[in-house]
């Protein structure tokens, strides 16, 4: 059976990537969503001349940005079989979109994580910060639910009828791991595939700021903990 695919990019002041992200997904995919976060340069034409479907999200957060995706999909005639998530920045490789999708159409597999194996990743691609935080946030979940995650990595895929299920709620930094974790409570099939990764096209909105760093560090914490007294 042939699966639909949708791929959603959120994406702020990213009009120097924007494009090759676009441009490098697999023509397997049948619609890509860029939604364009209160991005302050050219982000929003970039995408169009790529050919995506361009949305404007005016509340900045990685989470509002996912959600808006999601609610334009929810309003189209005919929802896809799987939903991929891949950032904006051209730090992860659009082509392996056809390893990510791949457990879910030939193993049934829920979710999936696009994992940053060390072995694959170009120096410095990661800040020590990112790297830190993945190991506290994956070590946890193994502490308090004997996950096997090994990285929150946004390059990912699920059964969009399961995404629907999850009810997924945070608007800012904590949407990866929401994921994960309500992935984990219900008992969903999950993997992780490695995955290529290389230095990202401008500055993080995230690691690149002591702000962003602090804010989506509490966010993760706090999610994980949340769900560990439930």
């Amino acid at each position: 059976m042939c699966k639909t695919i949708k791929v959603i990019i959120p994406a702020f002041n990213e009009e120097k990537s924007i494009a090759r992200v676009v441009e490098e997904i697999p023509p397997i995919v049948d619609e890509i969503i860029v939604v364009n976060n209160n991005s302050t340069d050219n982000t929003e034409a970039e995408a169009g001349k790529a050919g995506a479907t361009v949305l404007t999200e005016h509340r900045k957060g990685y989470g509002y940005a996912c959600l808006k995706g999601i609610n334009y999909i929810d309003k189209t005639s005919k929802p896809p079989d799987i939903i991929v998530f891949i950032d904006g920045d051209y730090s992860d490789y659009p082509g392996e979109l056809t390893k990510i999708v791949a457990p879910i159409i030939e193993d049934d597999v829920d979710l999936v994580i696009g994992a940053r194996a060390k072995h694959l990743r170009e120096k410095h691609s990661m800040t020590p910060q990112q790297i830190f935080g993945n190991w506290l946030a994956t070590f946890l979940m193994r502490l308090f639910f004997n996950a096997t995650f090994t990285d929150l990595g946004p390059f990912r895929a699920m059964k969009y009828d399961k995404l629907k299920m999850l009810g997924m709620t945070d608007k800012t930094y904590g949407w990866t791991v929401e994921m994960q974790l309500k992935t984990i409570k219900r008992k969903l099939v999950y993997t992780e595939v490695p995955v290529r990764y290389r230095k990202r096209i401008g500055v993080s909105k995230v690691s690149g700021t002591v702000k962003g760093t602090i804010f989506a560090a509490v966010k993760i914490l706090g999610w994980i903990f949340k769900y560990s007294l439930k």
